[in-house]
């Protein structure tokens, strides 16, 4: 056993012992790629969803140094076809990238990987001895050929060293040139039976190519056959909750809502993991140095990006061209590079028939709300801090109140967008009830069959309080905004889903600037 290669199934054991999610069905997408020409396969996701127990789980199963049938026999793998044919049948090579910059975190970075796998792999093939100055590619092909066994190399958090030497483009490129020289060698064909790497951003692309075109790339945006293997299932997490007895509707609301390719509907994986071993549901979004970066171009507002933030705070839904970010942090050029960015980090969801993102659920909303209270945007951060204030007036009925906070909200953030466009009360609104996301679901523009009501708050599962239909007019009276309400039925609507529900109408003055409210219960 060495440090690198056949390290044997301890990780994945260790995971066993723990409650265990089966996503075994993984093997069987990777078996079908052995010895073909899809064989080089690279898997990246955002952090917390299982890319290193995807990792040590292919480790164990392919490792001929271990014996691990017991931890795979009661698990989905088990019945596939190709279950036996590659059960610890290849000498394994598994690397974790964020070893080599925690031990070599310097310029020669690159020098010091080959150095290190190669005295591994020497000591595990001593009857192949190393040829002083060979490239590790070499040394690795001829143990190949000598044995005639053919590696299965695994790379875990494959991008570590992209993210770590992002401002100094010289190891970025020798790094990115080893990988090149190992995986797009013809002799490749010769050597591993499958190359499997992970980590977060998908493989750096120069100019309109990636470096590496010959791998299989399955990403948060282009799952492909990997997508159910990207999080939790629905149906996963509800036999989760009960057998713990959580609240599946909790968990749904903290921690649902990433649609990964055909999957509608992922849950954070870490995230639910942790909220059953605390008993209760709560963020476990921790800030990163990424998303640190990505703000620094959020500040710079790429294309009136900040135009389209304050849209997917407030709910809402932007369009975003994925295909032209080069899979590097260091090189971000536009508002459709950080929101891809974004996605890749798990801070949106990617609707990929609609070719938009949005925010999955309450915990990432949280997060980046409380981004936005850091920065720079103090109208923003405001109207945020505000919202618990504003929801209070509102289920209170307090409509000198609301008239009041919304106004300011609409006087101070006007200035980001055009002041009397409807749509943009709409969406200041919106961010100005923010706070009620932990309760409430956001439908703008909901359908109702004789028209669309401008912003509906339909409680969540178990909350007992009121939904809240809100109308906005413009120079005419709040009066008129309540009496659409009811002319156009919307509370009818409304109903199918909940019981009591108020009425709210705003109406502003486009001279004055004045705004009125007038706040009403709806009676069947």
């Amino acid at each position: 056993m060495g440090i690198f290669i056949n390290k044997g199934n301890e990780g994945f054991r260790q995971i066993r012992n723990s409650e265990y999610v089966d996503k075994t069905g993984l093997i069987a997408v990777v078996n079908n790629t052995l010895f073909t020409r899809q064989k080089l396969s690279c898997v990246t996701r955002c952090r917390r969803f299982g890319k290193s127990m995807a990792a040590e789980m292919l480790a164990a199963y392919y490792d001929h140094s271990c014996d691990s049938r017991s931890l795979f026999a009661d698990l989905e793998i088990a019945g596939d076809p190709t279950f036996e044919q590659h059960l610890n049948k290849y000498p394994v090579i598994y690397v974790d990238m964020t070893y080599f910059i925690t031990n070599f975190n310097n310029e020669h970075i690159v020098g010091h990987i080959q150095e290190e796998l190669i005295a591994d792999v020497g000591e595990a093939y001593p009857q192949v001895p190393y040829k002083e100055g060979e490239p590790m590619m070499k040394f690795l092909q001829r143990i190949a050929l000598t044995t005639g066994e053919k590696f299965v190399f695994i790379i875990d958090e494959w991008d570590a060293i992209c993210r770590e030497f992002g401002e100094k483009p010289e190891v970025m490129d020798k790094y990115v040139n080893l990988l090149r020289g190992m995986f797009k060698d013809v002799s490749a064909v010769d050597t591993f039976a499958a190359v499997y790497m992970t980590g977060i951003l998908p493989i750096k692309k120069y100019k309109t190519q990636s470096a590496l075109n010959n791998f299989q790339e399955y990403s948060m945006i282009t799952p492909r056959k990997m997508a159910p293997y990207f999080g939790f299932t629905k149906e996963e997490v509800k036999a989760l909750a009960a057998k713990h007895g959580m609240d599946f509707d909790e968990l749904e609301k903290w921690y649902d809502g990433y649609q990964i390719g055909i999957q509608p509907s992922m849950f954070n994986p870490n995230s639910v993991m942790q909220a059953i071993d605390n008993g209760r549901c709560e963020s476990f979004w921790a800030s990163t140095g990424a998303f640190d970066s990505v703000s620094d171009y959020i500040e710079r507002n790429f294309d009136g990006l900040k135009d389209d933030i304050l849209d997917v705070l407030a709910g809402g839904r932007v369009k975003v061209n994925t295909t032209k970010f080069r899979n590097d942090l260091s090189d971000i050029r536009s508002r459709d590079d950080v929101f891809t960015v974004l996605i890749h980090l798990g801070y949106l969801s990617f609707d990929w028939q609609e070719r938009e993102c949005y925010l999955p659920n309450y915990e990432v909303s949280e997060e980046l709300a409380n981004a936005v209270e850091e920065s720079s945007w103090t109208v923003v951060a405001r109207a945020l801090q505000q919202s618990e204030r504003l929801l209070t007036a509102t289920l209170r009925g307090d409509a000198e109140t609301v008239a009041r906070m919304v106004e300011a909200a609409h006087d101070s953030e006007a200035s980001i967008f055009k002041y009397n466009d409807e749509n943009t009360l709409s969406c200041i609104i919106s961010i100005a009830y923010y706070y009620a996301h932990g309760d409430y679901i956001f439908h703008r523009e909901l359908p109702t069959g004789k028209g669309y009501a401008d912003l509906v708050l339909m409680p969540r599962k178990n909350v007992a309080k009121p939904a809240i239909v809100i109308e906005l007019k413009s120079n005419k009276t709040a009066s008129k905004a309540i009496e659409q309400i009811k002319v156009r039925n919307y509370p009818q609507k409304v109903a199918e889903y909940t019981g009591d529900i108020l009425l709210v109408g705003i109406n502003y003055d486009t001279e004055t600037k004045q705004h009125i409210c007038t706040i009403e219960r709806w009676e069947k």
